[in-house]
């Protein structure tokens, strides 16, 4: 899917105009107008303003992915295991780990969960638990 189909898709469900969309991220109504009908691109700022907005990833609003957000992903992964979940809980606030969690896009449930166990191990230890 294109950008700028998400763009409107999301606009949409958000039940926002172009214009509200447009003063949210301080543009023109018209260079959302623009963006939707897919004549301009926006750039970096505008992108992550977007993605920030919509709580989606920079890669679902380019149309790279179907995964809105990398950190739903994980969830659903975890979610059968209730300690793996609260752990996650605590570990998706930390801006330190949200580049790792973006990699996991490409991992199997399974492999999530591995991922996740190797961190938790390594939490416990270093807290002396």
């Amino acid at each position: 899917m294109s950008f700028a189909k998400r763009l409107s898709e999301l606009r949409n469900e958000f039940k926002l105009t172009q214009k509200e969309l447009a003063d949210k991220l301080g543009v023109s109504r018209g260079t959302i107008g623009m963006y939707e009908i897919g004549q301009r691109d926006p750039d970096t700022d505008t992108l992550l303003k977007l993605s920030e907005l919509f709580n989606v990833s920079v890669d679902y609003l380019l149309g790279n992915t179907d995964i809105r957000n990398p950190v739903d992903e994980i969830t659903d992964a975890v979610s059968d295991d209730p300690e793996l979940a609260e752990f996650w809980n605590e570990l998706k606030q930390r801006e330190d780990l949200k580049l790792l969690f973006k990699q996991t896009r490409n991992l199997s449930p399974k492999a999530i969960k591995q991922v996740m166990r190797i961190i938790k191990a390594i939490e416990d230890e270093e807290s002396g638990e």
